[in-house]
């Protein structure tokens, strides 16, 4: 989905997981595992609100939910750990999504701006042949907030050298067109454009 005409747009910045690539089967595995043996309690709904949210993020707020003292650090590299033995082979291009992303490439700077850190989101990108696509990938240790704080988006459109109110952003999750939305960006809701086959987090 893009605009008819690119007037007042000079950059796009995609998110990654759910946008990009549909890497949200091995996440979601990841989590249901690693927080069930930490018994940290979940709901698919409180899951998919936190999507886009860094994990070590995630985890210190399921456990403040639930009145918890959790060892974050521990939890979240465990999480990390199983999401990249899990992503091998589970892993596809959103195609609807690349295609514009391919159909931008050349005519406007591109960006990653995303929950995942930077290293893993370099590693899907290239694992997913997109990586020479993006100007920049912007990952959840570049910003001190995140999402639904504007912050990645905002970063992503600096290192663009493009003012946040003329960048296209593309994002799946509710807290990441907050976020986008919060960064004065036009945003696409990529729902409208794809929707995952395999979700173990439903609403």
């Amino acid at each position: 989905m893009i605009p008819r005409h690119l007037d007042g747009i000079d950059a796009a910045i995609f998110d990654l997981d759910g946008t990009l690539v549909d890497s949200l089967e091995a996440h979601e595995r990841a989590w249901i595992e690693v927080l069930e043996a930490n018994r940290i309690p979940f709901t698919p709904a409180r899951m998919n609100h936190l999507g886009g949210v860094p994990t070590a993020e995630t985890i210190e707020i399921l456990a403040d939910e639930a009145a918890m003292d959790v060892d974050v650090t521990a939890i979240a590299a465990a999480k990390e750990r199983r999401f990249l033995e899990l992503m091998p082979g589970t892993i596809d291009r959103v195609e609807p999504v690349v295609a514009i992303a391919r159909s931008l490439h050349g005519r406007l700077p591109l960006a990653v701006a995303t929950g995942s850190h930077g290293d893993v989101a370099r590693l899907m990108l290239d694992q997913s042949d997109l990586l020479p696509l993006f100007d920049q990938v912007v990952g959840s240790a570049d910003v001190a907030r995140h999402k639904p704080e504007p912050d990645v988006y905002l970063e992503a459109a600096a290192r663009l050298g493009v003012a946040p109110e003329r960048c296209l952003a593309y994002d799946d999750a509710v807290g990441g067109i907050e976020a986008a939305r919060r960064a004065r960006m036009t945003v696409v809701d990529t729902r409208d454009i794809w929707t995952p086959a395999n979700r173990l987090f439903t609403a």
